[in-house]
C-alpha cells in the first residue's frame, strides 16, 4: 500500500500598506496535498482575476484527476517526467491557457498575469512547480533554502554576470518578471523533486514577503514560532513593518512523515 503524507499547513495573505486591493490569493488544498500561491499582476483588478482563476483552475484539476485517474488530459505526458510530476505541470498549463484565452476575449483583462507556486506532497516526496518570481523556501533544522529560482530580469542579469549586493539592491527592474500565467499561450514550467524529512518546513510565498524581508527574517521568524499560524501571521507583520510595499501572501506546510 502507498504511504500517505501526513502535513499541516497554515495560509495567510494581507494587502500590505501601499496598495488598494489584494492581487494575491492562495489555496490549501488539503485533501490533495496540495499548496498553492499566486501574485497576480494587471491593471483594474484583472491582477486579482488571473491568479484566482490560476487557484480555482490547479484546485479543479486535482480533484477532478483524483476522482478519475482516466479522465483525459488537456496535454500530453511527458515521458522525462512521472504521474504525478506532470499532473503538477499540466495543470499550470492548464491554468496559463485559461488565463490567456480569458485575457484575449475581454479588454478589461488584457494583459493580466499571475506568477504560481505550487508544492505537492505525494507519498514520501514533495514535487514543486512554479512560474514567475514568487518562491519556495525549504527549513530543514536551523538550515533555509530557496528551492525556488526566480524568473525575473534581476536574477537573469545575477546569471549573466557578477553583481555586488549594492548593484543588485540598487537594479532599476527589480519587479520585471521574464516568465508568468497568461503572458502566452504556452508557458514552460518548472518543476523540481525534494525529499522530505520529519519536521522540515516548507514556506510558499510572493515577492511581497520575500522582498521586504531577507532570507535570514524568514529563517528567524519560522524557527521562533513553531505554530505555523503564527509563523505565517509574525512574517506577514514584518513584511508590513518594513514597508508593506506590495500584498503579501504566505503558505507554510509541514512535513510529519508518512503513515
Amino acid at each position: 500500500m502507498a504511504a500517505t503524507p501526513q502535513v499541516i499547513a497554515a495560509g495567510k495573505t494581507d494587502v500590505g500598506r501601499k496598495r488598494t486591493h489584494n492581487e494575491d490569493n492562495f489555496a490549501l488544498v488539503n485533501e490533495e496535498h496540495l499548496f498553492l500561491v499566486a501574485d497576480g499582476m494587471g491593471g483594474h483588478s484583472s491582477g486579482e482575476v488571473a491568479s484566482g482563476m490560476a487557484i480555482e483552475t490547479m484546485s479543479e484539476f486535482f480533484k477532478a484527476t483524483s476522482a478519475d485517474p482516466d479522465a483525459t488530459w488537456p496535454y500530453k505526458m511527458d515521458k522525462t517526467r512521472g504521474y504525478e510530476e506532470n499532473r503538477l505541470v499540466t495543470g499550470i498549463k492548464l491554468a496559463n491557457r485559461r488565463i490567456y484565452e480569458a485575457s484575449q476575449r475581454e479588454n478589461r483583462l488584457h494583459g493580466m498575469g499571475t506568477t504560481i507556486v505550487s508544492l505537492l506532497c505525494v507519498q514520501n516526496q514533495c514535487l514543486i512547480g512554479h512560474v514567475g518570481d514568487s518562491r519556495v523556501y525549504r527549513l530543514r533544522g536551523e538550515v533555509l533554502e530557496q528551492l525556488t529560482e526566480d524568473h525575473s530580469l534581476l536574477n537573469d542579469y545575477i546569471k549573466m554576470k557578477s553583481m555586488s549586493q549594492e548593484e543588485i539592491e540598487n537594479f532599476p527592474h527589480k519587479n520585471v518578471i521574464v516568465r508568468a500565467l497568461g503572458m502566452k499561450e504556452s508557458v514552460k514550467v518548472d518543476a523540481l523533486l525534494d525529499m522530505p524529512q520529519p519536521g522540515d518546513t516548507y514556506i510558499l510565498c510572493s515577492d511581497g514577503l520575500a522582498g521586504p524581508i531577507s532570507d535570514e527574517e524568514i529563517r528567524a521568524l519560522a524557527l521562533e514560532h513553531q505554530n505555523l499560524e503564527a509563523a505565517a501571521g509574525a512574517m506577514i507583520e514584518r513584511a508590513n513593518e518594513n514597508g508593506g510595499p506590495d500584498n503579501i501572501t504566505v503558505v507554510l506546510c509541514r512535513w510529519l512523515g508518512t503513515s
